[in-house]
């Protein structure tokens, strides 16, 4: 059964039509759509440099601006203990440069969360709790985060920690998935945040 259909149970019925399509049979072929980003911010100009070394890991990106280009794909793979898992790849195309923001992600049926970690190779793990709006879109919130050293993790501080907020939706008359991004930090705000829209590749 899908992670996401694990994780949200008889809520995943809930999902508006064409996020179920898109979600149902994520662990089983890849996907991939392209789009916009109407707004990519970055929050803070004095964590440039910790963006910047984030692009060596694909987890996050100094650079800001409108209307940029990107795409998405997920693709299925098998864990090191046989465990379902779904490789994220986001890239963003800033005027010839291309960052990424990657992730992987398994069920873990013990907790009922989605167990994610970001970059590559890792640098960050977080729990992710799923819902269902009213409107049939799906939020995204995270929880428990630590960080990632080759095989030790160690528990992060809230202050610490980026707190990510996702809000995926169908919109119906233009036919477009819309996407929300934000991270934030309990002290330093807007760690960043992004707002686009996307279709399914042929």
């Amino acid at each position: 059964m899908p992670i996401y259909s694990q994780v949200l149970g008889h809520e995943f019925k809930k999902l508006h039509p064409m996020l179920q399509q898109r979600y149902k049979h994520i662990e089983e072929k890849p996907y991939k759509g392209s789009g916009v980003m109407k707004r990519i911010s970055g929050g803070s100009k004095w964590m440039f440099p910790l963006k910047l070394m984030g692009t060596r890991r694909k987890l996050m990106f100094p650079e800001e601006g409108t209307f940029i280009p990107f795409t998405i794909q997920h693709k299925p793979k098998i864990g090191e203990v046989g465990e379902e898992q779904v490789h994220w790849e986001r890239v963003f195309y800033f005027n010839g440069k291309k960052r990424y923001f990657n992730a992987l992600m398994s069920f873990d049926p013990d907790r009922g969360i989605i167990k994610d970690y970001l970059g590559e190779p890792s640098v960050m793990y977080s729990d992710l709790a799923l819902t269902v709006l009213e409107n049939g879109g799906l939020h995204i919130q995270s929880k428990r985060q630590r960080a990632v050293f080759g095989k030790k993790e160690i528990p992060l501080p809230r202050f610490l920690q980026g707190i990510a907020t996702v809000v995926e939706t169908f919109n119906d008359k233009r036919g477009v998935y819309e996407i929300h991004v934000s991270v934030q930090n309990p002290i330093m705000g807007t760690i960043f945040s992004y707002e686009g829209e996307f279709t399914n590749d042929a």
